[in-house]
């Protein structure tokens, strides 16, 4: 159930959007992540004033949000978005586990506009040898290696 004041919050996150749009940060997404009542990180896309391609909103905000909490996870937050988050944006909110996602228009909004991501869930079905970026996998033993070193790990952080 959507409280006043998760409206607020998303009511920030679009105004955001607008704000990074019309001053050139980037494209119209915005995200707002809360705690305990508390905006604890914000941001614009900045994806075109960084070149940075994983500079979404909702990765920004995040980053922030860890930064000022000093935790990698947003364990009782929420994280209000101006978008339905896109497949990265998605597998970045997993991660952070935040206990909620707000979000206010749908993926299908954003696609009228040019900003499409039905491709990358299309290409996610496929095999790696039917995908559209050349895909190869040499030296798995190697690799792996490296995670049997973590498992036997004793002072790791796990997450």
């Amino acid at each position: 159930m959507i409280s006043e004041q998760d409206e607020q919050f998303l009511r920030r996150a679009i105004a955001l959007a607008r704000q990074g749009m019309t001053t050139g940060r980037g494209g119209p997404f915005g995200a707002v992540v809360v705690k305990d009542g508390e905006v604890i990180g914000e941001s614009s896309n900045c994806v075109t004033s960084t070149n940075d391609p994983t500079a979404h909103a909702e990765v920004m905000a995040i980053r922030a949000a860890c930064k000022k909490l000093g935790t990698f996870q947003l364990d009782g937050c929420t994280l209000f978005t101006s978008c339905e988050p896109c497949p990265m944006c998605l597998g970045a909110i997993y991660w952070a586990r935040p206990e909620r996602v707000v979000y206010a228009a749908q993926h299908t909004d954003a696609a009228v506009a040019g900003f499409d991501d039905s491709f990358i869930y299309a290409e996610l079905a496929k095999p790696y040898s039917h995908r559209s970026i050349s895909t190869e996998q040499a030296l798995q033993h190697e690799a792996r290696t490296v995670f049997v070193e973590w498992a036997d790990k004793h002072d790791k952080v796990a997450y």
